[in-house]
């Protein structure tokens, strides 16, 4: 098979962010099929070129795994009418860079961003060929829900096309039991929505990986460290998280490190100085490849968002990659991803913007080394046993294969 995936925020193992679509591409070579990546020239964290393009689109070959870099306009940080201005602009670059393709036998769409699903959905239309849509996040809303979207007309249109495109695609495949629920309550019938969590690759996220060079670099050899990763936005409830750390200033053992990047970055920096947090280190972005060694550097590891109500149906990938390094998590979100980690019994449960409570818990993790270790162990057991990426791969593949044959 060949399958093309239009992906705006595509990563690459050498960038900053979640490779899974790469990993996706990977397995399916190593099975003699295709996956075919178009992506925009930016990285969704940093807002930063990846490439240099000399027309419609520039090629790379990530491992065998062929992306084509299309043309986005470099605003995706600034107000959210122009980061909306950069997604159309993608969404139209996309359509042509995808075209140029020849013998696909699936389009692939991914949201959010949902214009580039519109994207897709055109591009299969056009070709006459299956279109799967992939469900990441719930948008609109997530936007809706977070203040983002508060136009009346602007909602009604963005319902509209969510509906639009879930009608038309040929199935729906989601990352969360919850977001198959939200689609059954819409009247998407039931044989059409399949759920297949993510989970994380076992062997590249592994207990015996050593994290002390991390540790050396940010002079943190003798601290607890608690570790966030991921993207610095208005849906990540940092600001939570510095209070906390605020609370903690006279425990000097115990140290906060960011990495991530994103549109919050500096406003939270700022904050930080201004109160004063020597715990606090934000250390900047590393590509995939690194994240392993960054995630062994700590002893317990934060997954935080927003309190609103749909962050409880979304699961962070970050809390896989956590659990599969034999870490406790620290779970600053209600719903879906509380249960996880409850069940696994490889975390702690701290209510959304509770910085109070998460304060208190960290010091009772960091007072409780012993406790620690028998978390990231269950953590470990639990996620080889039920969310080992490749065993989601391949259901993934076989749903590949099933859209193509029918």
């Amino acid at each position: 098979m060949k399958i093309l995936l239009i992906n705006q925020v595509f990563v690459s193992p050498e960038e900053p962010g979640h490779t899974r679509h790469f990993e996706m591409g990977q397995y399916l070579k190593e099975r003699g099929h295709e996956l075919v990546i178009v992506a925009s020239d930016l990285n969704y964290q940093t807002g930063r070129r990846t490439v240099e393009r000399h027309g419609l689109y520039a090629e790379q070959i990530f491992d065998g795994v062929r992306v084509l870099r299309s043309y986005i306009y470099p605003a995706i940080h600034r107000s959210y009418f122009w980061r909306v201005i950069a997604f159309f602009s993608f969404m139209f670059s996309s359509i042509l860079t995808a075209l140029r393709l020849k013998d696909v036998d699936l389009v692939l769409g991914t949201t959010p961003p949902i214009f580039q699903a519109v994207s897709a959905w055109v591009v299969a239309a056009v070709r006459r060929k299956p279109f799967l849509l992939e469900v990441r996040d719930l948008w609109p809303e997530f936007g809706i829900s977070m203040g983002v979207l508060t136009n009346p007309i602007v909602i009604a249109l963005s319902r509209w096309l969510e509906l639009f495109l879930y009608k038309r695609a040929t199935h729906i495949l989601v990352n969360s039991p919850a977001y198959r629920e939200y689609m059954l309550a819409k009247g998407i019938p039931e044989k059409k929505v399949t759920y297949i969590p993510y989970g994380t690759d076992v062997d590249m996220f592994n207990p015996s990986i050593d994290g002390l060079p991390i540790r050396r670099e940010l002079k943190l050899e003798d601290k607890f460290v608690v570790l966030y990763a991921g993207a610095l936005g208005q849906a990540n409830d940092i600001d939570t998280l510095l209070r906390a750390a605020e609370r903690l200033k006279k425990e000097e053992s115990i140290s906060f490190v960011l990495f991530g990047d994103g549109k919050e970055r500096a406003r939270l920096e700022s904050e930080a100085n201004r109160m004063g947090l020597c715990n606090v280190i934000f250390a900047g972005t590393r590509p995939k490849k690194d994240m392993p060694l960054i995630v062994a550097s700590a002893d317990a590891c934060l997954a935080i968002l927003q309190d609103i109500p749909a962050f409880r149906t979304t699961y962070p990938n970050k809390v896989f990659d956590y659990m599969a390094a034999g870490r406790a998590s620290i779970i600053v979100i209600d719903g879906i991803t509380r249960e996880l980690i409850e069940t696994s019994r490889g975390g702690v449960y701290v209510h959304p913007a509770d910085d109070a409570m998460l304060a208190q818990k960290i010091l009772e993790l960091a007072q409780n080394p012993k406790r620690v270790k028998e978390i990231g162990a269950n953590a470990r057991e639990y996620l080889v046993k039920n969310l080992d990426r490749r065993d989601k791969l391949n259901e993934t593949l076989s749903l590949l294969k099933k859209l193509v044959k029918d």
